[in-house]
């Protein structure tokens, strides 16, 4: 068997060619400002600032070069798959209150103090006097000998719940969960899934800016006004009634209320064997009515027909959703325009695409998705998961852009799940190109691996590589790279001051779109299958899926 990163000489060749290929940066830079701009309302599913994005993405895609991807379409080969949504508007949302305990009912305000929604398709939601319970970091895990409902029934109540993975606050990599680096187990989808699948009325999140990644402005602004949902056949009737978030301050004066520590509950839940603590007393209540609308938000999907395998797919995956209308800013601009996040991806699909059209097509196909719904938990890249255009099995593998870094030239790229599968060779040549080096994300805690498209694509076996811009740049080195970041985090993300600039840099963005590029046309026109690594959480799966089973 020839060795998994020994490329035939036709791909040394094409990956020759595709080094001395430059991603045009003017059009990147231009469609990024097109897609980030106030006409384009924030790109919200099922608005008319989806349907702008639409018509812009298939203009560029053809313009580009690229035929419509998806072969399934009703009329012949189309450039979109429907994703079927739901969106939800929560309406007259009444106080979260809490009563029971000691002293006077404890009322929470709907945004400043606590979010709340439902996966549910219903005309109102109204949880009235549940029992509330602890259940630590709401974990059910029996491979891991972890299940923080153990011994007590909770149908019917509310389940209080930590962010995160117990072992996040662990310096290293050792712990029942991964230590510093965030677990699925540890994202809010997943709290509200098990939470769910318990019998749980209501399903609260105990909001810290630490292990959250974010902080309370992000969840304010995410999860107020109109939430989209994936459409289900029993329109969500399993799930809990109500699903939200609460302040941390809150959180501890409720605990306290029903004599509980917490800081020191929240220390226990850290222990394997901890056990939900019910907060004897007290009660939750929360009502509010839903305005529903069911629609077909839409992926876009063009593809570049290979030459001698057109049935071996590589995929470059982006969302181009944002927030839409959001909580307005101090100077009452209530767009989210979402230039970093995610734009910039969805521009690196129309400036990528032209630069490999330009090259000319590779031997294998490669196919260009701009997903959905991916600020509504992957929507999109979820649906197209469950509902492949292409069969996994021919799948490649993928690279995967969000959020790309416009800090200027970096001597690094962060690597998100570094480490994970055999594509991190194929970037680690690229980068050789450029005298760069590959780096583990600095923050593991914060999750990435799960927040973005690659990861419903992984979930069925498909390898895919998500990487950023370096955090060590050229100019400042790491200080500078985490000054950018943090200053992206607090003043722009999830915000409507995530606008387009024109003082970026545009030297670090061209590397960074050649990178993309390089790592493409190598795995088109190798003859190679990469894998996850032995061990890894999605090996099996790929494994099964190449064998046909």
């Amino acid at each position: 068997m020839r060795h998994l990163f020994t490329l035939p000489l036709l791909s040394l060749a094409l990956a020759a060619s595709a080094a001395a290929q430059t991603v045009p940066v003017d059009l990147f830079r231009d469609a990024v400002k097109t897609l980030s701009s106030d006409e384009y309302e924030g790109r919200a599913p099922g608005t008319a600032g989806e349907e702008k994005t639409l018509a812009y993405l298939v203009e560029q895609f053809q313009a580009a070069g690229l035929k419509p991807g998806n072969p399934k379409g009703p009329n012949g080969p189309s450039w979109f798959q429907d994703v079927p949504m739901v969106e939800i508007t929560a309406r007259n949302v009444s106080p979260l209150t809490f009563t029971g305990g000691t002293g006077a009912a404890q009322s929470l305000a709907y945004g400043p103090q606590m979010v709340v929604g439902t996966y549910r398709v219903t005309p109102r939601v109204e949880v009235a006097n549940s029992d509330v319970v602890f259940v630590g970091y709401g974990i059910n895990a029996p491979e891991r000998g972890w299940n923080d409902y153990a011994g007590l029934d909770v149908k019917g109540k509310t389940v209080v719940i930590l962010v995160n993975d117990p072992d996040w606050l662990m310096q290293g990599l050792d712990g029942p969960f991964g230590g510093r680096a965030m677990t699925y187990y540890g994202r809010w989808t997943y709290k509200y899934e098990e939470a769910a699948r318990q019998g749980a009325a209501a399903a609260l999140i105990v909001h810290q800016t630490e292990p959250a990644a974010y902080g309370w402005n992000v969840v304010q602004s995410s999860w107020t006004g109109a939430q989209q949902v994936a459409a289900s056949q029993n329109d969500g009737a399993d799930q809990s009634a109500a699903i939200g978030w609460i302040q941390l301050d809150q959180a501890k004066a409720l605990f306290a209320r029903a004599g509980q520590d917490f800081e020191k509950l929240a220390a226990a839940a850290r222990q394997k064997g901890f056990k939900p603590v019910p907060l004897t007393g007290v009660k939750a209540s929360v009502s509010f009515d839903n305005q529903v609308r069911r629609h077909a938000s839409k992926n876009v999907v063009g593809i570049l027909p290979g030459t001698t395998a057109p049935d071996e797919v590589v995929l470059y995956t982006a969302h181009s959703d944002h927030l839409g209308q959001c909580e307005a800013a101090s100077d009452g601009d209530n767009i989210c325009n979402g230039a970093i996040d995610n734009a910039t991806g969805t521009a690196a699909l129309v400036a990528i695409a032209k630069a490999q059209a330009k090259a000319g097509a590779t031997p294998r196909s490669q196919v260009y998705l701009a997903v959905t719904g991916e600020e509504s938990g992957l929507l999109g890249s979820d649906y197209y998961g469950k509902n492949p255009l292409y069969p996994h099995a021919k799948t490649v593998g993928g690279v995967n852009m969000d959020a790309l870094s416009m800090a200027g030239p970096a001597k690094n790229v962060v690597v998100v799940g570094y480490g994970k599968s055999d594509l991190d060779a194929y970037l680690t040549r690229a980068l050789a190109t450029q005298g760069r080096v590959a780096s583990q994300e600095p923050t593991p805690e914060k999750g990435f691996y799960y927040r973005s498209d690659h990861f419903s694509l992984a979930k069925h076996g498909v390898p895919m590589l998500y990487f950023d811009g370096g955090d060590d740049l050229v100019e400042g080195g790491k200080a500078a790279g985490k000054a950018y970041a943090d200053a992206y985090e607090e003043n722009a993300y999830h915000g409507p001051k995530d606008e387009f600039d024109p003082n970026w840099r545009w030297d670090g963005i061209q590397r960074d779109l050649d990178l993309y590029y390089s790592v493409g046309r190598a795995l088109a026109s190798t003859t190679e299958w990469p894998n996850w690594k032995p061990g890894d959480e999605f090996r099996a799966i790929r494994d099964k899926s190449r064998a046909g089973q």
